[in-house]
């Protein structure tokens, strides 16, 4: 009987991968123009922490993470620690904390990496990168724009055409159910059916509100249509006011980008469920995967927020696939600074009895500089 031979050390956990070349160089300079466009726009940059003592990390919006929040032990304060699972919650508390003198409202953009417990089929990835915007400190229709504004820049500057915003309010079905007095049972059926966009279900479960939730679920798409089904639901008290905010928010959008695609989801509540008021979710045509999601929240101290986070990797395969940048082999001893300044990649040679062209070739670069001028490398 022989040993089993020992797993190949490029073997990964589930969800978790090596971004080889040219995809990481592509990925940091996708993630440099988003943020290019953020700081254009006013938002300055912070850098949360990695870990943070569970506590923390999982206060205020960071309790909706904690289902999807590695967690592990500091073996100097034996306090638990959680690895974040996403970043909005670490910029709220920032905001809350070191940045509470700042003059309101603060905006306040980030970049890192978020691990996270499990994926999904659609998102099949656990270790996922993040670039975003936070704008903490003001409640108003023009700040929830703000986030789909400065996002579709953000988008177009990383060669991103076509894309839409899906607009969503996630408390407004929570606040149908609690003034409808539903029971626990037939509330846990029909939030079902309402995930499923099931209409059958909704109409067979929803009692006093089948009709309401069964025009407003078929009334998610254009705009036009979904403000419309609002308006007829005859909504009271909070929910009113989030059908007002969101046509409002609509308003602006129309008025400052009337070619941006926008579509409406009214009951849609799925994500983290910490958002408090009107939600996005950006698509591509033909791609299934969400570019970007966000929307109002309550910051650490109840400080009322609206954010948005991109998607690098998903933007990226949506995207027009960026050339790579060209690699110019150098001869030992030449210099590439004016090469450099032009764009190129330059790879110095460092075996002078090696030849220009098999070197470049070896190297995978598609030119040489051969007797100061630049060579085409057939074959490379």
């Amino acid at each position: 009987m022989t040993d089993d031979p020992p797993p190949s050390p490029a073997l990964l956990p589930a969800g978790l991968r090596d971004l080889l070349p040219p995809e990481a160089e592509t990925e940091a300079a996708a993630v440099g123009s988003l943020m290019a466009t953020f700081a254009a726009h006013g938002y300055e940059r912070v850098k949360p922490p990695l870990l943070e003592f569970e506590d923390g990390l999982l206060g205020g919006a960071g309790a909706a993470t904690a289902e999807q929040t590695f967690r592990l032990m500091d073996p100097d304060s034996h306090r638990m620690m959680g690895l974040r699972a996403d970043m909005t919650p670490q910029v709220a508390r920032i905001a809350a904390t070191r940045l509470a003198g700042v003059p309101r409202p603060l905006r306040l953009c980030y970049a890192g990496q978020c691990l996270r417990v499990r994926s999904t089929q659609i998102a099949p990835d656990r270790q996922i990168a993040q670039a975003g915007i936070e704008l903490i400190g003001a409640d108003s229709a023009a700040a929830d724009a703000e986030m789909v504004l400065v996002g579709a820049e953000a988008l177009a500057a990383v060669g991103l055409q076509r894309f839409s915003f899906d607009l969503t309010l996630p408390p407004l079905v929570p606040l149908l159910l609690d003034a409808a007095g539903l029971a626990a049972a037939e509330r846990r059926r029909l939030v079902h059916a309402l995930d499923r966009k099931d209409a059958a279900a909704v109409a067979a479960h929803g009692g006093s509100l089948a009709e309401t939730l069964t025009d407003l679920l078929h009334a998610a798409g254009p705009v036009e249509r979904a403000l419309a089904a609002l308006a007829s639901a005859r909504l009271s008290g909070a929910a009113a006011a989030l059908a007002e905010r969101l046509a409002a928010v609509v308003g602006v959008l129309r008025a400052r980008a009337p070619a941006l695609r926008l579509t409406i989801d009214p009951i849609e509540f799925r994500g983290f469920r910490y958002h408090t008021g009107v939600c996005f979710t950006v698509f591509a045509p033909g791609r299934h995967e969400e570019l970007g999601s966000g929307g109002r929240y309550e910051g650490s101290d109840g400080e009322p927020a609206t954010g948005l986070t991109l998607y690098p990797d998903a933007i990226l395969r949506a995207a027009p696939e960026r050339a790579a940048r060209a690699r110019v082999y150098l001869p030992p001893g030449a210099d590439g600074a004016a090469l450099r300044a032009q764009g190129y990649a330059t790879v110095a040679g460092l075996d002078a009895n090696v030849a220009a062209v098999a070197a470049a070739r070896r190297l995978r670069c598609g030119l040489a500089l051969i007797d100061g001028q630049l060579v085409t490398i057939a074959g490379k």
